[in-house]
């Protein structure tokens, strides 16, 4: 019998790519490069999307 894979939430705004750095082009006195560190707003830096169950009402 085939087994089947779970799907993956992977966030769809950052594609699981929570935390990126970006160089802003200058370096420190030692050479270094400065960089930034930006997280994922919508996830907040955890890559995966949050899974919210919806309410029933009869």
């Amino acid at each position: 019998m085939p087994q089947h894979a779970p799907t993956l939430r992977i966030c769809r705004d950052c594609d699981g790519f929570a935390t990126v750095t970006i160089t802003t082009g200058t370096r420190h006195r030692d050479g270094t490069r400065a960089t930034l560190r930006v997280t994922c707003p919508a996830c907040k830096g955890t890559g995966t999307r949050l899974v919210r169950q919806q309410e029933v009402s009869v």
